[in-house]
């Protein structure tokens, strides 16, 4: 998936940020769709097949997590949610319907262009499929053998480490929550678990990262989850 003429859909009911975004988005070439209410936003997406959606969550007719919901149920087409800063437990829901990120408003255009590169970048990993070594700086993972080296020495992680790797390589670039990442790990019912699972991070930060106290891969988000970072020196 290039970026160049790719369609990015457009859902909001706010006729200013549509218009801002509709600008900034066709100067960087792409070709724009919008929608201001769930039920057009929904026609449009299988309609008109777009490569990715902007997604804000206050919309009239059908809500925007109802939007998320359906469109996933059909399509892995990315979607990033657009939120103000008193829906934190609406976008972790989203994320957890299967949105890739979120943008915070206010937002600046150079973000929304960046995540917009991260998320086609993400569904273009995941039509080719993971590839069977990676490497990413002085990382690198053997999937075929479950051997993963930082530089010269290998690493010996434990099952659940290297699971956790695996996932966060698999999905690399996408914001995970963690209930997303228990599930991930330790199935359906395993939302007890987020204790084990900031261990297990803290753990395999301990055996990846050049400074684990500031990560270069394994990023927090607040509240949220963590994403895995291959932006710098990715291959």
């Amino acid at each position: 998936m290039h970026k160049q003429g790719a369609y990015i859909l457009i859902i909001d009911d706010e006729i200013e940020i549509i218009r801002a975004l509709s600008r900034g988005l066709t100067a960087h070439g792409y070709r724009v769709l919008t929608a201001r209410n769930g039920e057009e936003a929904l026609k449009t997406v299988f309609q008109q097949r777009p490569d990715l959606i902007l997604l804000d969550l206050m919309l009239p007719t059908i809500s925007g997590l109802e939007v998320c919901r359906r469109i996933r149920e059909e399509s892995n087409v990315p979607i990033i949610v657009l939120s103000v800063k008193d829906q934190e437990r609406d976008k972790v829901q989203a994320l957890d319907l299967g949105a890739d990120d979120y943008i915070a408003k206010p937002f600046g255009m150079g973000e929304v262009i960046a995540r917009i590169q991260v998320a086609l970048r993400h569904l273009a990993r995941i039509q080719a499929g993971t590839a069977p070594r990676l490497e990413i700086g002085l990382l690198r993972v053997d999937f075929a053998q479950r051997r993963v080296w930082v530089g010269e020495p290998e690493i010996k992680l434990t099952p659940t480490e290297y699971d956790l790797l695996k996932v966060f390589l698999t999905h690399r670039g996408k914001l995970l929550t963690r209930d997303m990442l228990q599930e991930q790990l330790w199935g359906a019912q395993s939302k007890g678990k987020l204790h084990s699972l900031h261990v297990h991070v803290a753990q395999l930060r301990q055996k990846i990262e050049p400074d684990p106290d500031h990560p270069r891969f394994i990023l927090t988000t607040p509240g949220v989850g963590y994403r895995f970072d291959d932006e710098q020196g990715a291959s």
